[in-house]
This record gives structure tokens, sequence and C-alpha cells, in this order.
């Protein structure tokens, strides 16, 4: 539990830490044998793991950001990769959160000044992807 958020030790819950069943990848997801997996300790996918340093390595001219809940670990996320100077897309069809109200305040704050939104095939084009 030493991963754990403070409100989660106090109550013994371990839902996200390591091994547990609140921090599986989902098994319909496409993963690849190159890809790397980084667990997140906290909101922000900085705190607590190497992912700067391997971005350190990677340099890439564009981090693309996904997941739950927009509101908190893709907001704190976005807010971090920003403050180390990365040009940030926020996958629009890829981000969700139990509470629509904060979500939406969440776009509004990021939107244009912090991150943009865009549909994943409109993201595609700037990765080099070719379309589906």
């Amino acid at each position: 539990m030493s991963d754990a958020f403070l409100d989660m030790r106090r109550h013994n819950v371990a839902v996200t830490i390591s091994g547990t069943p609140g921090c599986q990848l989902l098994p319909e997801l496409e993963r690849h044998s190159s890809d790397v997996v980084v667990v997140k300790k906290r909101y922000s996918a900085f705190y607590g793991t190497d992912l700067e340093e391997r971005l350190s390595r990677l340099q890439p001219r564009l981090l693309v950001v996904a997941g739950v809940n927009t509101h908190a670990c893709v907001r704190m996320t976005v807010i971090d990769a920003y403050q180390r100077d990365y040009d940030v897309v926020v996958a629009a069809d890829c981000v969700a959160s139990y509470d629509r109200d904060h979500h939406d305040v969440t776009v509004r704050y990021l939107e244009g000044k912090v991150a943009r939104f865009l549909p994943t095939a409109d993201i595609l084009p700037l990765l080099g992807a070719p379309p589906n």
C-alpha cells in the first residue's frame, strides 16, 4: 500500500495498485510485445514513474493522452506534460469521466491553452499513421 493514495491507505482500499484488478489493462486493448507499460501511482502518469526519463530518451514531438477520469488523471497528466513543454493532444473520443460536469469543465479549461482535444481520426495523420 506504499504506492496508494493517502485516502486509500486510510481505508485499506487497494484497487489501483500494481497486481490488483483495478490496475489491469483491458483485455480488448490491442497490445504489442514492444509496448511499454507504465504503472501510474497517482493521478499524473509522471508522478513516481519513469515516464519522464523514457520521454526524455525518445524526445517525442507530440504526446497523445487518453484515459479516465478526464477531470483527475487525464487533467493532471496533461498539465504535467505541458509543464515539461510537450505539445499535448488529448484523444477526445478516448477520455471520459463518471462525472460529466467535471469532464466538461476540464475540457474547457485545457482546450486550446494546455492541450488540443481531437478525435482519434484526426490524430492518426499527425502521427504519420495510415488512415483506417
